[in-house]
This record gives structure tokens, C-alpha cells and sequence, in this order.
């Protein structure tokens, strides 16, 4: 597929602002908010869009994670809306059928859906408006049809033969045909489950109908008791200061810390100002390989964790890493795995200065192609985060919670909000938010500016780095002469975000951009 880049969408004003990675959820947020609602409420409505026009991304089968900025709080809120393994979770009986990683496909891959605790946590801490009017954007969208986005096309024609004739997906292949992009279709089965939500809550949607059919998707390895029972967790997040600025992010199970540790390393190497120079993306690699093969070892249920969270960031453990790494060539680390991911992250900030970092995800997708008859929606194959180690602080076993990719952020200066930050992408998303913080905050470049530089990531096992071509033969090279195995890319890649973003000045002012890898994001402040 040739990938057409396209400008990034910037706005800049002191209204509300939000960016999603679909048109249709900024513009949900901006409506909810025009109505009376906060930037939680415009969060939640857009993220509930998202999950009805961008099923690929994320959807009331999946997790949630948030940080909320409240004006004069110097320190975010955060919540962990990720859902725990089921009580019948078996990684005996996995090993012993022969299994070393738990399938994605596998029932054993999925874990409670927290999204919809998430949403009624958050809602009931800070929103404004009643769930269901936050839920009825997403209903309309569900009810009477939104046009097929070119990636939503391509995903449900990769994955017609696992799809088409489940129950779940009856929407979405009219007529049992794969959808053109710009076709309209509907959703009735997700909008009846939404509306369950929207009339009834959280305890409606895990204790009644939607509920016991998820349970009977799992063959009852997930129980009606696990998804009554499940709790999202307000949260300390972590917090590095780095750039001027102060990072805050998600704790473990969470792998967020990455972004922040690479950043902390990358600033005390003394890096050029020329975001184009090789030295600068090589010095940005190294500091996120010098932290990224540890992942899998450290990452996990907090209760498991061989290390306290804050650790994680310490300028001790940290400065260790910094004297291994070489400004002539690339360091020779561990080897490191690759989560892969089906992610949406959205960002808001109201009129009065709340600002919503929010990501939502199914993890690969549809996740494991587990459809809910009659909800209109898949699961999550979040337990493929876990491991099958016998005794490893992230093997499968009931109650706990995987290794999660998902890593918002949020940053602050001298305690005021400045940058809401985040991206889908696995294993990418702490690689890909350190190089655009590092543009924004080292190197001060505008947010449009800072979207449309040049990518890259990191493909593990074996480790090669991938760079966007629009970076040059030049650069290549470069990192090629320093010993690092590099291939070029796409111009833009489209896997590599969308990242989004919204800036807030000293002023009050909110400069808004979108990604232009997805064509269907936006940046939009009313």
C-alpha cells in the first residue's frame, strides 16, 4: 500500500480542544463539551465514538488508562481501568497442551474488559453530565451509520475469513461483503449494548446480558463472579523531571516509564539541537534501547513486580545505563520483546484547564477475533501480555493483571498544565512519544512541526531500526557507520501513530495537532 502523507491537522485557540485519531470522536468531544461538559465528559463521549467507528483500535471490549489534570493540582489523577485474568485462568493446562506463549487467538488470551469500570470511574469522579448523554453520540453513530474509513476497509478485508461470519461483526460486513471505504454502515447489536450502558451503568453492562455473553465467549473462563468483581485503581503515576518540564505517566502494569526513562537518559547526553543531524537519532536510540530490553522482567501486576514503581525511574538505576551508552556506535543490550498493538489514544482540554490523557484498547486489533453474540463487539486479547515462566512476576494466573503496553503521558511545567501526549502502536508507543517530546520540549518545535518530523522504531528479535525515508539515505547511513542494522521505511508509516497531541501555553493558549499518517484524525478547538 502507498501511503499518501497528508498536512497535519493543527489548530490553535483557548477553547476546548481535543484530538482523536478519527474525525468523528474530536468532534464528538467538542459537542459534549459545547453542552455542558468537562474535558472528562468529552473524553469518554469521544472515546465511546472511537469504539463504534474505529473497532480496529479499541471498543467496550478492551482497557482503558487516563491521567486528568485538574487546574491547580500539581499532580495528575490516574486511573487503571485494565482487567484482571479470570479465576479459571490455567497456565498449567497452556504448558501442558504444548503452548510457550499464550496464543492471541486463545480463549486463555482474554482478561476482564475494564473499559467500560474505566468509564464509569472516571465519570463518576469528575463528569458532569449523565453517562448517557456522553454514550449518545456513539449510539447515533451506531444506529444510523458513519462512513468506512480506509483503514477500518483494509483491517476487515485482512481479517474477513475470521470475521465475516460471526455475529459480532454482522454490522460491519453488509450483506456479508467487505465494506469500500467511504461505504455506510451500521452497528445496531453495539448501539443496544451502549444503550444498556447508558440506561444502567457498569453493573448493567458485566452483570446482565452483555455480561454473560462475554462469559460464554470465553467457554467460561472468565466467570459472571471475575467481571462482577472487577475494580479499575486511582493510581500514584510516575513522574521524571526532564526538558524543563515534569512527565507523568502510568506505573506497571503499565510500560510507560520507558518514554520517561528514555527521555531522562536522552537530555543528559548532551544532544545536538539539529533534530536532523545523525547523532541525534542515534542518541535517541540508545537512550530507549538502554532501557527497553528490560521490559519483560520488570513489567507486570504491581502486587508481582520484582521492583517498586518509583524505582523504575531512579537516578541511580538510570545513571547506570547512561555510562554504557556510546556516542560512536550503538551498545550491545540484552535482547528484547515486541508486544504488538491495536490502540486509540485521544487527548482534551476544556475552557476552564482540565486536560484528559486517555488511551483505549483492544491490543491487536479485534483482538483475538472473540466476537459477543449479540453485543456488536469483540474482546481483548490483553493476556497475551502474560507469560507461561513458571514462577515469573508475569506468568498467567487468576486476579492478576498483564504486561500492558499502553503509555499515556502528561506534562507539566512549575505545576500548570503544558503537553497531553500519547499514541497507539505496542511496543512502539514509548519509542515514538520520546522522540516527539523531544521535539516539543527540546527542541521547541511546533506541534505541527514536531507530527510531521521523521520516525523511527525499533523491531525486536532479530533488533533492526526502522527509519521513515523522509529521514534520508544520509541519516541511514550514518546509523549503519555507528553498527546499528537499519531499514528504510514508507515516507509515512501509518502503523507509527497517530500520535496525539494538544500543547498548552503559559498564556492559555491550545495548539491542537494531528498525525498525518491516518488520514482520519484531528486536531479541533472550539
Amino acid at each position: 500500500m502507498t501511503v499518501r502523507p497528508v498536512p497535519p491537522s493543527q489548530a490553535s485557540g483557548y477553547g476546548d480542544a481535543a484530538v482523536a485519531p478519527h474525525h468523528l470522536s474530536a468532534l464528538a468531544a467538542l459537542e459534549i463539551m459545547a453542552n455542558g461538559g468537562n474535558a472528562v465528559d468529552g473524553a469518554l463521549a469521544a472515546n465511546a465514538v472511537q469504539g463504534v467507528v474505529a473497532p480496529e483500535t479499541c471498543g467496550v471490549g478492551g482497557d482503558l488508562f487516563a491521567l486528568v489534570h485538574q487546574p491547580g493540582q500539581a499532580v495528575p489523577v490516574v486511573l487503571n481501568a485494565s482487567g484482571r485474568a479470570g479465576r479459571r485462568a490455567d497456565a498449567e493446562a497452556l504448558r501442558a497442551d504444548g503452548f510457550s506463549t499464550i496464543p492471541y487467538t486463545h480463549p486463555e488470551a482474554v482478561t476482564v474488559p475494564g473499559c467500560v469500570e474505566g468509564w464509569s470511574a472516571l465519570a463518576e469522579r469528575f463528569g458532569r453530565l449523565p453517562l448517557a448523554t456522553l454514550l449518545g453520540p456513539a449510539i447515533h453513530y451506531a444506529t444510523e451509520g458513519f462512513a468506512v474509513s480506509v483503514e477500518l476497509a483494509l483491517t476487515l478485508d485482512r481479517l474477513a475469513e475470521d470475521l465475516v461470519n460471526q455475529d459480532a461483526a454482522a454490522g460491519l460486513y453488509p450483506d456479508g461483503r467487505v465494506p469500500a471505504p467511504g461505504d455506510i454502515v451500521m452497528r445496531p447489536d453495539l448501539a443496544s449494548t451502549l444503550g444498556v450502558i447508558a440506561s444502567g451503568g457498569r453493573r448493567a453492562f458485566y452483570e446482565s446480558h452483555p455480561g454473560e455473553s462475554i462469559s460464554k465467549a470465553t467457554g467460561g473462563r472468565i466467570t459472571m463472579d471475575d467481571l462482577a468483581e472487577i475494580r479499575s485503581d486511582w493510581v500514584q503515576p510516575l513522574a521524571v523531571d526532564v526538558f524543563g518540564s515534569t512527565g507523568w505517566t502510568v506505573p506497571p502494569n503499565s510500560q510507560g516509564y520507558l518514554t520517561l526513562a528514555a527521555a531522562w537518559l536522552f537530555e543528559r547526553l548532551d544532544p545536538p539541537t539539529d533534530p536532523d543531524h545523525p547523532d541525534f537519532f542515534h542518541l535517541l536510540i540508545e537512550a530507549y534501547r538502554a532501557v527497553a530490553w528490560e521490559l519483560g522482567d520488570l513489567v507486570a501486576d504491581p502486587d508481582f513486580a520484582p521492583l517498586p514503581p518509583e524505582e523504575l525511574l531512579s537516578h541511580d538505576r538510570l545513571s547506570s545505563r547512561l555510562a554504557k551508552i556510546n556516542r560512536a556506535s550503538a551498545a550491545v543490550w540484552p535482547a528484547a520483546t515486541a508486544p504488538p498493538g491495536g490502540t486509540a489514544y485521544l487527548c482534551v482540554v476544556d475552557r476552564e484547564g482540565m486536560g484528559v490523557s486517555i488511551i483505549q484498547s483492544n491490543y491487536t486489533g479485534f483482538g483475538g477475533g472473540i466476537g459477543v453474540q449479540g453485543g456488536g463487539f469483540f474482546l481483548h486479547n490483553r493476556g497475551a501480555g502474560f507469560n507461561l515462566q513458571p514462577g515469573h512476576p508475569n506468568e498467567l494466573a487468576p486476579g492478576k493483571r498483564p504486561l500492558h503496553t499502553l503509555s499515556p503521558t502528561l506534562w507539566t511545567r512549575d505545576g500548570r498544565l503544558e503537553l497531553l501526549l500519547g499514541t497507539r502502536g505496542g511496543s512502539y508507543q514509548p519509542q515514538i512519544l520520546v522522540q516527539v517530546a523531544a521535539h516539543l520540549l527540546h527542541r521547541s518545535l511546533t506541534p505541527a512541526e514536531a507530527q510531521a518530523r521523521p520516525r523511527w522504531v525499533i523491531d525486536h528479535q532479530p533488533e533492526r531500526v526502522r527509519l521513515e525515508a523522509t529521514a534520508g539515505a544520509g541519516t541511514a547511513q550514518a546509523l549503519t557507520e555507528k553498527g546499528h542494522e537499519v531499514d528504510l521505511a514508507l515516507e509515512y508509516e501509518p502503523g507509527w501513530g497517530p500520535v496525539s497531541l494538544i500543547r498548552v501555553a503559559e498564556s492559555g493558549l491550545r495548539t491542537a495537532a494531528a498525525d498525518p499518517r491516518v488520514p482520519t484524525a484531528l486536531a479541533a478547538i472550539r
